[in-house]
């Protein structure tokens, strides 16, 4: 058999997956007696459900019930995949899949949105970070598992679906009709401003890295010798595939570790390591970060940040600082289960805690100013501790960017940066 790690956004993708590395399952310990008893009384209420229930019951429904119950119970992101949800994930994974573009996760029985992914219906409905799906086509949430709620939020390309959105700051819960769509991920998109290369990463699926440095590359081209520096926004990027992760870190550092992954045994640590080039030539880096900026988005920012190669600028991230394994199960699907914790170079755990910025500045909007609005890991019912001291500071839910400087507010300060920054090295070199 194999695994897959991965170190991907937090729920479940109308939305995204995870990261590559296969290894050899782990073998189960054997078990005490009174684990038996445990397992005993299982069986014994299985067979009375079957026996007794008012109506019949499928067995394989049942048991892939008892399973999700006991994988949730862990954590948010534990969970059961069925040969479908398995093929589904691993479609994700290379950037194309249907529905309506939108990662999500479950609190408190209630479908709450992660992130809209960009130039998809989700983000062209104005769904936003922190909203609460209420109702999928007038019938209630409630009582839905999540991937039940995902199921019915997925459909035939060109069918209309309406979701019942609570959102904080809105007194009434409103409809929105999406048309759900192939989702063809753009894993990043670039553009120049002025003197400024600016690229959008908006997922780390298998085609990111290369897209990256094709990017680069191409923004060097166009700009030349006056380029003043690099704006890398991660801002509601939910996450994906670790080593995506690790090497688009690895673009912009010379050396270092880049991120660690630890287990409950010591002996399973892994160590990922930045290897020599790069492809920026030490021109300043901003990244922009906000609330619904994820997992492999917080390994980047916290690595970057943690070697001092760029500023991060904008809000406190999510908080996901768990690593998922994908276990196949040999044609019955796979276990998606959390097995580690992942850290920043400096050591730092961003379980329930986020990248803190180096420079906090909120996006401006013409309704209220941010109000808390968006979610975090630590808000997530079962949520991994920290196991270092100290708490996060609190987020305030920021809307997606629009990339028209007129509006993002968040953009014009890092370019502001940028430019200052520029201009302060060549005062300096000419001294």
């Amino acid at each position: 058999m194999k695994r897959v790690v991965l170190a991907g956004a937090t729920g479940i993708a109308v939305g995204l997956a995870a990261s590559v590395a296969f290894v050899g399952l782990p073998v189960a310990g054997a078990a005490d007696s009174d684990t038996y008893r445990q397992l005993n009384l299982f069986g014994e209420i299985f067979e009375t459900v079957r026996a007794q229930y008012v109506e019949q019951v499928d067995d394989a429904r049942l048991i892939e019930a008892a399973v999700n119950g006991m994988l949730t119970s862990l954590d948010p992101h534990s969970s059961y995949l069925s040969p479908k949800n398995f093929r589904d994930m691993q479609v994700q994974t290379r950037g194309e899949f249907g529905g309506l573009g939108i990662e999500v996760t479950m609190e408190n029985g209630l479908v709450k949105v992660v992130a809209p992914i960009d130039d998809t219906p989700a983000s062209r409905a104005d769904i936003r970070p922190g909203d609460l799906v209420t109702q999928i086509d007038g019938e209630p949430v409630l009582g839905l598992t999540l991937r039940e709620a995902v199921e019915k939020m997925r459909g035939p390309v060109d069918t209309d679906i309406t979701l019942t959105i609570q959102r904080e700051g809105v007194d009434e819960p409103f409809n929105v009709t999406l048309t759900r769509a192939v989702i063809e991920i753009r894993a990043v998109r670039a553009r120049v401003e002025n003197d400024v290369a600016v690229i959008r990463v908006t997922t780390f699926n298998e085609h990111t890295t290369e897209n990256l440095h094709a990017a680069v590359n191409d923004l060097k081209g166009q700009i030349g010798e006056k380029l003043a520096g690099f704006i890398l926004d991660l801002r509601n990027n939910p996450g994906g595939l670790l080593n995506e992760a690790v090497s688009v870190s690895d673009t912009f550092l010379e050396r270092g570790e880049i991120v660690s992954t630890r287990g409950r045994d010591p002996k399973d640590t892994e160590r990922y390591s930045a290897t020599a080039g790069d492809m920026a030539d030490g021109k300043p880096i901003i990244v922009l970060i906000n609330g619904g900026s994820a997992s492999a988005s917080e390994i980047v920012a916290g690595a970057l940040q943690d070697h001092r190669r760029a500023i991060v600028l904008g809000t406190q991230s999510f908080g996901k600082g768990s690593v998922q394994t994908i276990m196949p199960l040999g044609g019955r699907g796979a276990l998606r289960l959390t097995t580690s914790r992942y850290y920043t170079p400096s050591g730092r755990s961003i379980q329930a805690k986020g990248i803190t910025p180096d420079i906090e500045v909120a996006q401006a909007r013409l309704e209220p100013l941010e109000q808390r609005g968006g979610i975090s890991e630590g808000d997530l019912r079962g949520h991994l501790s920290n196991p270092s001291d100290g708490k996060g500071q609190d987020e305030a839910g920021t809307p997606q960017a629009s990339g028209e400087r007129s509006s993002d507010y968040q953009l014009n300060y890092a370019l502001d940066l940028i430019r200052g920054l520029t201009i302060m090295e060549q005062a300096r070199a000419t001294q």
